[in-house]
């Protein structure tokens, strides 16, 4: 039996407001490969995501992503500085270290999509 291959996963992130969570997306630094009729392919590196308009709160409130990058201090500063949380009047946690072996913190999109963003501990300086 021949072996299955897979190239790629991709999410479909729904949006209450969709050039509201554009923008939001695009000032974390996600690039727009692709944006029309409500659909937008975002990419930062090598990970991207589809962007739909689409609002139902019961699916919204517990979608879930999770970003694993290299340093969690760095993103966090990032996000802080920059005035995200405020400027779009989302939830921002603090960088907790998980019993599961991560440092990680909660950012939530204007929708309401909760992102963790977090580092393997095994990865970290200070850990």
């Amino acid at each position: 039996m021949q072996k299955l291959k897979m190239r790629e996963i991709k999410a479909y992130v729904p949006a209450k407001n969709f050039d509201t969570s554009l923008a939001f997306y695009q000032d974390l630094g996600f690039e727009v490969v692709f944006s029309e009729d409500g659909y937008a392919h975002l990419k930062y590196a090598q990970c991207s995501f589809m962007l739909q308009e689409f609002y139902v709160a019961d699916h919204t409130n517990n979608f879930m992503m999770h970003i694993l990058v290299d340093d969690v201090g760095i993103w966090y500063e990032f996000i802080v500085s920059s005035g995200i949380a405020e400027k779009y009047q989302v939830r921002l946690t603090a960088i907790v270290e998980q019993p599961y072996g991560m440092r990680d913190f909660t950012l939530t999109d204007p929708s309401g999509v909760l992102w963790f963003i977090g580092q393997n501990m095994d990865t970290c300086d200070n850990a």
